[in-house]
């Protein structure tokens, strides 16, 4: 209830007005009539009057459209049960202190104290102490939980594998309606137009969200097709992705034979499936952008590096026609007979001294043989011919030597210098 225990200018109530001056306004709202009602700023002054009485109190809500200008912060905290709404503004220290940043549908507590905007006729709330509401047993089962899981080395840079250059099929977990499909599949097939996805559109927050997406998850890894797994989610409060940081969807994640990529929520956004990823992606735009390659840049790139190589076997052509110009400019090769003419007088030499050499020998060879045919011709039979003997041979060609072995009629061939003599044994005398 709105009372009048004060009036402006601090006029008495009741008291008398001068003659010609307005009428004093009423002291309390029940004094008002038609006839004496309150000027606007009046109302407002004593709402606010009301208001700043009050203490400040503990109040849960949902935060609406958060907003941060210079040192301060600015948000709505709605009741969802009833839809109502009260702005909200705190110093950015306060803010500092939750350790977290204030997402858009996230639950809060806020310790603050009402206040009246006599200007804009509005009621606000000025926060100094901001928390999220009943998470802190959840934030410290997960933080145990990480504390686990890079023990067990779930998180070391080692076990996370490469993303394939081109995959021939993403499989892509994302929520049945959405922009998270959307952004993957548009950056993704803008920038690589052959690429395929295999789709599969579960719920991504919510009782069956851990249990769908990891048998999504399953079912692409089991698919012999499929080169990386994308799991895609558009953002939301803290609550709405504490499905990805369930232990038995992280696990699974980190048992996929198929790399996998994270692309949950926003930049901000951290649940534990990003620590286990192979790969984790600020957003699902940047997961798109990430699990293919950019065809214009790599045509490009091919194209630079066809240039680099024709530049460099040019230049290495250029370089051996220059070497090759040089060898042939040397005498040598200019003038490739000088190098013979020093042999050329050699062999000259050579094939002189062969030919005396030749001679000589065959000058001694012949004076040898000469010697030796003087020698032969002293020591052959037709020399002994030549001097008048006769060699006598019996009918079977045999040498007589002695008269003993010819009787009287036999056939005889007496062999003179020159010619052959057929005769008979007439007579033998052995003595």
């Amino acid at each position: 209830m709105i009372d009048g225990s004060s009036t402006p200018d601090n006029a008495p109530a009741g008291a008398d007005a001068s003659p010609g001056a307005p009428a004093p306004l009423a002291a309390t709202a029940a004094e008002t009539t038609a006839e004496r009602p309150w000027p606007v700023s009046h109302l407002t002054g004593k709402i606010g009057a009301y208001v700043h009485r009050m203490g400040p109190v503990w109040v849960e809500g949902q935060v609406l459209r958060p907003s941060r200008w210079k040192n301060l912060v600015f948000f709505d905290l709605r009741d969802a049960t009833e839809n109502t709404t009260l702005g909200v503004s705190a110093q950015a220290p306060v803010l500092d202190a939750m350790g977290a940043e204030l997402d858009d549908g996230s639950r809060v507590v806020v310790h603050a104290r009402p206040r009246w905007w006599p200007r804009g006729g509005q009621l606000k709330l000025d926060a100094d102490q901001i928390r999220h509401a009943g998470v802190g047993d959840l934030l410290a089962r997960i933080e145990a939980l990480k504390e686990a899981l890079a023990a067990e080395g779930l998180f070391d840079a080692e076990r996370k594998r490469p993303l394939p250059f081109i995959p021939h099929t993403v499989g892509l977990v994302c929520a049945t309606q959405g922009d998270a499909e959307h952004d993957v599949v548009v950056n993704a097939t803008r920038r690589w137009p052959s690429v395929r996805f295999e789709i599969r559109r579960v719920s991504v927050q919510g009782a069956h969200a851990v249990r769908e997406v990891t048998a999504a998850m399953r079912e692409l890894d089991d698919a012999a097709d499929v080169d990386v797994i994308v799991i895609a989610r558009g953002g939301g409060s803290f609550e709405d992705l504490i499905a990805f940081s369930d232990e038995s969807l992280v696990r699974a994640a980190a048992a996929c034979r198929t790399p996998v990529v994270s692309a949950i929520g926003h930049e901000k956004d951290s649940p534990v499936l990003d620590l286990v990823a192979d790969y984790r992606a600020s957003t699902p735009t940047d997961a798109g952008k990430r699990i293919v390659p950019d065809a214009a840049v790599e045509n490009a790139g091919l194209a630079q590096a066809r240039r680099d190589m024709r530049t460099a076997v040019e230049a290495l052509l250029d370089r051996e026609a220059r070497g090759l110009e040089q060898f042939l400019s040397r005498p040598v090769l200019a003038h490739p007979r000088r190098m013979l003419d020093p042999h050329e007088d050699a062999l000259g030499r050579l094939r002189e001294a062969a030919g005396r050499a030749l001679v000589s020998v065959l000058s001694t060879a012949d004076a040898a043989t000469r010697e030796l045919s003087a020698t032969l011709r002293a020591l052959s039979p037709q020399g002994t011919l030549d001097r008048g003997y006769a060699i006598v041979r019996d009918a079977r060609g045999a040498v007589v030597r002695d008269a003993a072995d010819a009787t009287v009629d036999d056939a005889l061939a007496i062999r003179l210098a020159s010619g052959t003599i057929a005769a008979r044994v007439t007579e033998v005398d052995p003595a």
